[in-house]
């Protein structure tokens, strides 16, 4: 799937490059008029350096995108509804993908249900036993206790069959949410941070806002852009970019469940569910594919449990 840095199309330079010079000639014909002479003669060349400017912030602009490999997306026949004109619907989904760690599950589940704007909270089971009845007692009890002056926070357990990492994407057909909040067992960010990605999510909810940022970058040494090179957080901070944020701790539209599920190509399913890895380089890469636009990074600190 290809992904961009930045908005907008790659035809836009060559389109700057004509409006540039016309706008050239137009202070050509003011200069002459003018005769050259005294102060009108000088704001004529300091805006016309002020274009020069701008064109060649623009062209390095272009050229890092194309360095990095970052290519105009193309929606590859997936179909995709905006949601700018929309209103998200009240509160966020906690979806919380968890295996074979009970106590961390608890601990994470007590942090959250306190969050001032959860509306409901689905984990993801991918075990071969059902959930104990301790542990669903216990979960309940939590949920119980933060669901005071009319809040309601649902809990529910996602049983799945197969073993897969892709269940933490499959399709959930009753959320009461338009907002996802997907995290790991094992992290956890203040109330007070998640509550203001969610903000910013809000601002632009067809996009992907998380923490965990990530970079990839055309493979030169390999000479083919079929090959990317994966930028843990020190290449992000080495770079200062990013392309990616991780659904470890992120926020995303309900909508981009479906799309995972039934419209995302299956031979991608299938090397996530073989290797049980690149989940959340997939579910980026969707989001970025359809929607053609960058994530969002917001800083967080996390605990890890």
């Amino acid at each position: 799937m290809g992904m961009k840095g930045g908005g907008g199309g790659g035809g836009g330079v060559l389109g700057g490059g004509v409006n540039n010079r016309r706008i050239v000639q137009r202070f050509r014909q003011l200069v002459t008029s003018n005769g050259g002479s005294g102060v009108g003669s000088v704001k004529v060349k300091l805006l016309l350096w002020c274009c020069v400017f701008f064109t060649l912030l623009l062209f390095i602009g272009r050229a890092a995108s194309s360095f990095m490999g970052w290519t105009q997306y193309h929606r590859n026949n997936i179909s995709f509804q905006t949601s700018s004109s929309l209103t998200p619907r009240k509160g966020y989904t906690l979806l919380i993908n968890t295996w074979k760690r009970e106590d961390l599950l608890k601990q994470s589940i007590s942090h959250y249900a306190s969050c001032a704007r959860l509306d409901s909270i689905h984990i993801v089971w991918s075990e071969p036993n059902p959930p104990s009845k301790s542990l669903r007692n216990f979960l309940t009890h939590i949920v119980q206790s933060n669901s005071i002056n009319g809040r309601e926070i649902e809990l529910k357990f996602d049983i799945n069959v197969e073993d897969s990492l892709n269940n933490r994407f499959k399709e959930i057909k009753d959320l009461k949410t338009d907002a996802i909040f997907s995290i790991d067992d094992d992290v956890v960010f203040p109330c007070t941070s998640v509550e203001f990605a969610f903000t910013v999510w809000q601002s632009a909810p067809d996009a992907m806002v998380g923490f965990v940022p990530r970079v990839h970058w055309v493979d030169q040494l390999e000479g083919s852009v079929d090959r990317y090179t994966y930028g843990g957080w020190w290449s992000v901070w080495w770079m200062g970019t990013y392309s990616m944020v991780l659904s470890k701790a992120a926020f995303f539209h309900m909508k981009y469940l479906d799309m995972y599920t039934n419209q995302m190509p299956a031979s991608i399913r299938d090397y996530v569910t073989k290797n049980r890895n690149c989940e959340d380089i997939a579910m980026s890469f969707l989001v970025a594919n359809a929607t053609g636009a960058p994530p969002i990074w917001v800083k967080g600190n996390s605990q890890s449990l």
